[in-house]
């Protein structure tokens, strides 16, 4: 008992370190609690078979059972069960429990009809209106299940044991549904029906209460909220948590949320609960941390405080974060001494007894200038005094005061302050001294005036110094040049009397000057700076003007040959080269320099080693499922959102990869991650016309791949959607962006395989996105989209698919030209789908026999023309796709070759055009039948306009020629060359053969 006490215990705290919530289960129906008849409807009526009774189940509980035991197994016996709701699941589970006899154990004239299985089925309805003919009883319109075969199998004077099976129905829809039990020559009885549906249980987990959910998908996000006292945090992260609820009932990884304990409480033993800081304790701020005691000298006043005050006569400063001690102001420094050298002081005193219980203590010095013989109150010392270091934020205890009168009185003061000093309602802690000055010293020289200047001189004259008993013995003048390489250096002058003259000064040039007095006690002090400027050469002035002048001449020049040598290049550039566009801002512009070629990610023996080089890991907290938008070939495609931290929040589409996968399945869905990331993985390697790979989540269950989502889906889907509604211009928009990713693609060796409308997805702004790489080759049995199998192996989607790549299995960037020709046709014909409803075996036999689609109804002619080409039977001869994106950037600057003609076929009556070979060249008579011989009339007039009027002069027809008529497409230059060289031959003399 110990023993199973103690694993007991591991287990329960395994389960709460984990997180793990049991599923819950919620009964719609239970034949093991019904105490009177059940009543199900059997069929066939007249001859009813199933036989309802009470029995016992496995553990001797009386039960109402149905027993069936036929002896012919040709007749199918049904058994209805009164409608079950549905309530609010989509999907619901069977439990059934029965019993089965063994075929061998019945009478020899029975074994040979015997089955030992059976069939479960269920129809769903909005209405409780089944009766003994309706629905019908068959498998349409009931929904076949599974067929039920047994584990166990009672013979005579065996052991009776039962067997349990569960099935699962998905994709409810109705109010309820019925269930339906065929037999076909089994001998078994129903013990036991259990329909019941799963979901998540209400959770509370990282402070966040989550309610019951009941799962409509693989996963379904439910919103929860903080519990009691747990807050989230303001800005980007403030939103409610989030957590996703799995098809089996059972909660998946870990919340998304921000919720946490929040001031003044903290959290108990787990993460389930807050609560309130006791009395002398308190937490600061949001978080996991636990409530500490107050600091020294603060208390709180109750429960639950998320800060400490302070007691009377202290405080914190404004930047002391709340956690600090709570301090006061210092005491007043002591001892201070001054010594005094005429009109300087040096004060230095002694650290105050208390500091205050900060490191943050100061020094702020103050001087006021008192006369004895003045009934006035004292003054401040003013600018003239200055302090060294600093008058205020001493942090030592010394102090050079200069620029102090002579023979005059003053009041110093040293005060100590701390950071709380000015939140203190008590008096400054101020220690003064009284100090006088020397009387002998001579007042500061006041009044410096320039009277006279020239452009290397200046005459200076000042006032004599007052309040001095001494004679002037002499004047000392210093000077240096505001400004430039001699700044800091002053030059000294001496003078006897109040004047003196600066020589050998530098022109319009600015000089600062002081002057001070010598007595027989000594110096003053220097005056205060004063500025004199020195007079302009008007000689050099004059030059210097007319060398500006001529240098802004030559600059305009210069700037001119600039600007012309630079628009010349740029025409010139014009003209060699297309330019190329962008859907987005018509300026997109790839280099071929660092082109990267295409790595094919099934080259890696470890498929996640290529998804970790060319896809981005997401972090699954970054992601919020919102709804289910569709279901692809490995699970379903949810709209969502991706907010990275730092970053924009994005909508994206998410492809989820189903339960229950393989190693193959999981390579295989990885690899259009894998092959998306090679064309974005550095900036340079982007392009506006392939879907954008946001990155991948592989780290947790569902695997997932996020894309950039755009708005409009499909392109098939959306021009059917919007029939009509497009001009050929705008219709020729989407095509010049699908034909520039290709083109994108193409450069890196990429062959994409399943180029269709299908695979292009549109955005808000209508630019087209070349999207599922890689999916090609892993078409489905039921797909929408009929595939070929070929000789060699592997599907084909015949409708989209070159001739070459269907006989050959040879896909080339040849063979996604023929694919994008029948995108054109898709486009232009607002998603018609391609050869109507043709079989596949008649699209391969007509395309073989060179029949080719005819133009969709409005459709320019020269756009039909470009589809021709595409579908080339030579593959060499079909355009590549930096031809087909000029060839659109021409029509697009010359929207009049988009007017819509009718075509020069036999119209509808014949679906397909005929592109076989042109009849012998000796039956045309002229330009026009030859151009409607090899199917060129849409160049006649273009012939005719460049003077090419006879089969003489077309069989002269050069390559220059031809650009200059027109024929700028190399397909088209190619057949009427070949055509013009048989004319030759058919023009040209009888030669003798060799």
């Amino acid at each position: 008992m110990e023993r199973r006490g103690s694993w007991g215990t591991v287990v329960g705290l395994w389960l709460v370190l984990t997180g793990l919530v049991a599923a819950e289960e919620e009964v719609v129906m239970n034949t093991k609690l019904e105490t009177s008849d059940l009543r199900w409807t059997v069929y066939p009526h007249t001859d009813p078979e199933w036989e309802e009774m009470s029995g016992l189940d496995d553990e001797g509980s009386s039960v109402r059972t149905y027993q069936l035991c036929p002896g012919d197994s040709s007749t199918s016996h049904w058994l209805r069960s009164r409608l079950i709701p549905r309530r609010t699941a989509s999907v619901l589970y069977v439990e059934i429990r029965f019993t089965m006899m063994e075929c061998s154990s019945l009478p020899y004239n029975s074994q040979r009809s015997c089955k030992e299985t059976f069939n479960l089925y269920y129809y769903q309805t909005d209405a409780d209106d089944a009766t003994n003919t309706h629905p019908a009883w068959m498998e349409n319109p009931y929904t076949k299940v599974d067929t039920v075969a047994a584990d166990f199998l009672l013979r005579r004077g065996g052991e009776k044991k039962s067997n349990v099976k569960t099935l699962r129905i998905g994709s409810l829809t109705k109010r309820g549904l019925y269930l339906a039990f065929q037999g076909q020559g089994a001998c078994m009885a129903l013990l036991a029906v259990r329909v019941y549906f799963k979901k998540c249980p209400p959770l509370t987990r990282s402070f966040s209460k989550f309610p019951e959910t009941v799962p409509h998908a693989l996963v379904e996000g439910a919103q929860g909220v903080c519990v009691d006292n747990a807050v989230t945090p303001p800005g980007e992260l403030a939103r409610p948590p989030s957590m996703l609820c799995g098809e089996d009932g059972h909660w998946v990884g870990q919340p998304t949320t921000a919720c946490a304990c929040k001031d003044g409480y903290e959290p108990t033993d787990t993460d389930l609960r807050c609560r309130a800081c006791p009395v002398g304790h308190y937490k600061a701020g949001l978080g996991v941390g636990g409530c500490v005691p107050c600091p020294d000298n603060s208390n709180t006043l109750g429960t639950g405080s998320s800060h400490c005050l302070c007691r009377s006569g202290y405080h914190r400063a404004g930047s002391d974060p709340v956690t600090s001690l709570c301090t006061r102001p210092p005491s007043a420094p002591r001892s201070i001494v001054s010594q005094i050298n005429d009109t300087m002081v040096t004060l230095e005193w002694s650290e105050p007894l208390e500091r205050g219980g900060r490191d943050d203590l100061t020094y702020s010095i103050g001087c006021v200038r008192c006369s004895p013989s003045s009934q006035r109150a004292c003054l401040h010392c003013g600018d003239g005094v200055s302090y060294r270091p600093s008058q205020h934020g001493l942090s030592q205890r010394r102090v050079v005061i200069r620029g102090l009168l002579p023979h005059t009185t003053y009041t110093l003061s040293v005060q100590s302050e701390n950071g709380v000093s000015k939140l203190s309602q008590s008096e400054p802690a101020v220690e003064r001294v009284n100090i006088t000055t020397s009387r002998d010293m001579p007042a500061p020289v006041s009044g410096i005036k320039r009277t006279k200047a020239s452009e290397n001189s200046l005459t200076l004259h000042w006032n004599n110094p007052q309040h001095t008993d001494y004679t002037v013995l002499e004047y000392e003048l210093r000077y240096r040049p505001k400004d430039g390489p001699e700044a800091g250096q002053w030059q000294y002058v001496t003078s006897l009397v109040g004047s003196a003259v600066l020589s050998n000064l530098q022109r319009s040039t600015g000089y600062q000057v002081q002057v001070r007095a010598r007595t027989m006690a000594g110096f003053s002090t220097f005056s205060p700076v004063s500025t004199f400027t020195t007079l302009p050469d008007e000689g050099a002035a004059h030059s210097q003007l007319m060398v500006t002048g001529v240098l802004v001449a030559m600059g305009i020049l210069l700037l001119i040959a600039v600007v012309t040598i630079a628009v010349y290049c740029y025409r010139k550039h014009l003209h060699e080269n297309h330019l190329e566009m962008n859907d987005k801002n018509g300026q997109y512009v790839m280099g071929q320099t660092g082109m990267k070629v295409y790595i094919d990610p099934f080259t890696y023996e470890d498929p996640n080693e290529a998804v970790r080089e060319f896809a981005k890991e997401i972090d699954v907290s970054f992601v919020k499922i919102e709804e289910v938008i569709g279901a692809g070939e490995f699970g379903e495609v949810c709209r969502g959102r991706l907010k990275v931290p730092g970053k924009k929040e994005n909508y994206v589409a998410i492809k989820t990869l189903k339960g229950g996968y393989t190693d193959k399945q999981r390579r295989d869905f990885l690899s259009e991650a894998s092959i998306m990331g090679q064309f974005q993985c550095v900036g340079q390697f982007q392009h506006p016309n392939i879907i954008h790979l946001e990155g991948v989540i592989t780290a947790s269950c569902p695997v997932m791949i996020l894309t950039e989502f755009m708005e409009n889906g499909a392109l098939d889907s959306f021009l059917r959607l919007n029939d009509g509604q497009f001009t050929p211009i705008q219709l020729v928009g989407m095509l010049r962006g699908i034909a520039s990713g290709m083109k994108y693609l193409s450069e890196m060796s990429y062959v994409h395989r399943d180029l269709a409308a299908r695979n292009i997805l549109v955005n808000s702004n209508l630019v087209c996105k070349v999207s599922d790489f890689g999916l090609s080759r892993f078409l489905q049995e039921n797909s929408s989209d009929p595939t070929y199998t070929s000789s060699l192996g592997g599907k084909i989607p015949i409708r989209w698919t070159a001739p070459e790549a269907i006989a050959f299995r040879k896909f080339t960037s040849a063979s996604d030209a023929w694919s994008y020709g029948i995108v054109m046709w898709e486009v232009m014909s607002f998603g018609e789908r391609p050869y109507w409803d043709m079989s596949n075996q008649d699209v391969i036999n007509a395309i073989e026999q060179d029949y080719r689609l005819p133009p969709p109804p409005e459709c320019p002619s020269s756009l039909h023309s470009l589809m021709l080409d595409c579908w080339q039977k030579e593959r060499s001869a079909r355009p590549r796709f930096a031809n087909v994106v000029s060839a659109l950037d021409k029509l697009i600057r010359n929207p009049a070759s988009l007017k819509i003609t009718r075509p020069d076929g036999p119209g509808s009556s014949q679906p397909l055009l005929d592109q076989r070979p042109p009849p012998p060249l000796s039956a045309c008579g002229s330009v026009s039948e030859w151009l409607h011989a090899i199917n060129m009339s849409r160049y006649q007039d273009s012939f005719t306009q460049a003077g090419f009027t006879s089969l003489d002069l077309i069989a002269q027809i050069s390559t220059e020629d031809l650009l200059r008529i027109g024929v700028t497409l190399a397909g088209h230059q190619k057949k009427i060359l070949s055509s013009i060289q048989t004319l030759r031959v058919h023009k040209a003399p009888p030669m003798l053969r060799y």
